[in-house]
């Protein structure tokens, strides 16, 4: 074997026999294993690890490297696993319980259904299988939190490197008496390996993800992609949440190192549009990366940790998350290693949504509490693969809500099962699957949100100018960053803006540090009859995907929908060619009414 794999072994023996918190191990006595997995947890006690901080998880997870991830060691001494064929979300394996409260205030136009008695007998197979069958199992005793109360959550997995994955990215006890005393109010039943029978368990496939959200239970299976886990726990989150008048966001948040409470700014995205990325700002505060919570004390972090993006990852362009693939303790997704240990973070021949966890701590500029005040500014991350949108706008609150609503965006490849090229696409609240209620409660609360903080809103477009995807590369994160620090630090008061006709969008013709050229999106097309042509097919997209929100919007909110500009000049330039016969049409009309033609 390599030198490098045999120093980094050496070096993994010795941290495992040290815990880090001093909490390693620790079981909770208040909620014993019987209350999570029932009858099945008979004989289960003697292989459940309790607790177990990341040393120790690598080392189970290194113990049998083939149960579970094809695992192994970076140069760097940072785990690595791969997720089989699911390299993504498999949105369409998602379930929820059909009863009780949730039947009454799920969305079911964009949830998929479950009955009671389906759910109860994947239970009692998922629990079965992991206290009797599974090698081993690991309990995690964590936390979801928000507004300065956390959610207790119990991750049981068979799979050792998922449990260092769920306890980088949920909150970690800080103490061994409070884990003793964890009470779950969420639990995740996680058995990776284990295959559905599709339609014989009343399932579409050979995995499910099934949330009861009255009995607070999380059921996956079929499915190694690590990300299953932590946007479980967060749909939970989101459905619990604005009961409490709390806005959840599918957002990440960032704050000015002198002003934590009037500097913050939260960033709404989809996967691939640059939330971890953009938040990770050497000259900025961290608060959180991917899920936080509006109330009335400020902005706080669901979370834990971070689970960003790897592809095309250089120093360079995110020295902060670069420098966490280097960190122990830190999990990698589907990284292909080169010949010197070291992840080639080029290499897509396993997918392109490679992923990288970590604890939020591995960022030193981390908002202290990861929380900060009231947003003083939100942006809309957009991957346009069309090239139409401009790489930053400034929305009106009306605009604001009608695009919370759409959440326009490009599905990025990778990100989703059978995903390979960017593909248009409408998530609502920019979080359409991890949002159980109707998308018009969580924009009624940012809209309400909006109006009492005077927040400001943006729109960045990620994506492609330029004829777009395929036509010409990507945005540059360089220029990215110019555009939004721009927007946060005041750098645009005083400039010019023009409006964009289409969508209404007002838009900077300079911005300090980005080519021109590149601001108004026509511009950068050899073909402007092109650019119209594509505009207004996006404009249509935009007004088909809102036909079914139009009922439950105001009428500023209506009006703020884009317009299909060179169709309705051309429309228009068709109805003036044809005036005599359109008036003729009239006076024919007209005569008839008054009774002075047959």
């Amino acid at each position: 074997s390599a030198a490098w794999r045999d120093a980094a072994f050496r070096e993994q023996h010795a941290r495992s026999a040290a815990p880090i918190l001093h909490t390693g191990g620790v079981k909770c006595i208040t909620t014993p294993l019987a209350a999570s997995l029932g009858a099945h947890a008979d004989g289960a006690d003697g292989k459940a690890n309790w607790n177990l901080e990341w040393p120790q998880l690598y080392a189970a997870a290194l113990a049998h490297p083939q149960d579970v991830g094809a695992v192994q060691l970076t140069a760097s001494g940072v785990l690595t696993a791969r997720t089989g064929a699911r390299t993504g979300r498999s949105p369409k394996d998602k379930f929820i319980v059909n009863e009780g409260e949730a039947a009454d205030k799920v969305w079911w136009g964009a949830n998929a259904p479950m009955e009671r008695s389906t759910f109860d007998a994947l239970h009692d197979k998922i629990a079965a299988y992991l206290g009797q069958e599974a090698h081993e199992l690991h309990v995690q005793d964590l936390a979801a939190g928000a507004a300065g109360e956390a959610v207790p959550v119990r991750v049981i997995s068979e799979s050792p490197w998922h449990a260092a994955f769920a306890r980088n990215m949920l909150q970690r006890p800080e103490s061994a008496e409070s884990l003793e005393a964890h009470a779950p109010r969420l639990t995740v039943l996680h058995a990776p390996t284990l295959k559905m029978g599709g339609t014989a368990d009343g399932v579409v496939s050979e995995a499910v993800v099934a949330l009861d959200l009255n009995r607070g239970i999380v059921l996956i299976a079929g499915t190694e992609y690590a990300g299953e886990i932590k946007k479980s726990v967060f749909s939970a989150m989101n459905y619990w949440l604005p009961s409490q008048g709390v806005l959840p966001m599918h957002a990440s948040c960032s704050v000015g190192r002198d002003d934590i409470e009037h500097s913050s700014a939260v960033f709404f995205g989809l996967s691939g549009t640059g939330k971890t990325t953009l938040s990770a700002d050497p000259a900025r505060l961290l608060v959180g990366d991917d899920e936080h919570a509006w109330s009335e004390s400020g902005v706080t972090n669901i979370e834990g940790g971070c689970y960003a993006k790897l592809i095309n990852l250089s120093k360079e362009a995110e020295p902060l998350v670069y420098s966490t693939t280097r960190m122990p303790g830190s999990v990698l997704e589907n990284v292909v290693l080169g010949e010197d240990g070291q992840p080639d973070f080029d290499d897509t021949s396993l997918t392109e949504n490679t992923r990288g966890s970590y604890p939020i701590e591995f960022i030193n500029n981390r908002a202290p509490g990861l929380r900060a005040g009231t947003p003083k500014d939100v942006v809309f991350l957009s991957c346009d693969a069309f090239g139409v949108l401009p790489p930053l706008s400034r929305l009106t609150p009306e605009q604001a809500a009608y695009h919370f609503i759409s959440g326009y965006t490009s599905k990025v490849a990778g990100t989703e099962v059978g995903i390979k090229e960017p593909t248009a696409t409408f998530s609502a609240c920019f979080g359409a699957p991890f949002m159980p209620r109707h998308p018009a409660e969580y924009a009624d609360m940012l809209a309400a949100k909006l109006r009492e903080s005077g927040a400001q809103v943006w729109m960045l477009n990620t994506g492609w100018v330029a004829g777009g995807y395929g036509k010409s590369d990507r945005i540059s994160i360089k220029h990215t960053r110019a555009l939004l620090n721009a927007a946060l630090e005041g750098k645009l008061e005083g400039t010019e803006f023009v409006n964009d006709q289409r969508f209404g969008f007002d838009v900077p013709t300079e911005v300090p540090g980005v080519p021109s050229d590149i601001l108004l999106p026509r511009n950068t097309w050899a073909d402007g009859a092109a650019y119209d042509e594509t505009a207004d097919h996006l404009a249509c997209l935009f007004n088909r995907n809102f036909e079914k929100f139009e009922e439950r919007v105001s009428d500023a909110v209506l009006a703020s929908a884009p317009h299909e500009l060179h169709r309705e000049i051309h429309m228009t330039t068709s109805i003036l060619d044809k005036k005599d016969e359109i008036e003729g049409v009239i006076r024919l009309h007209d005569e008839i009414k008054a009774g002075q033609r047959g």
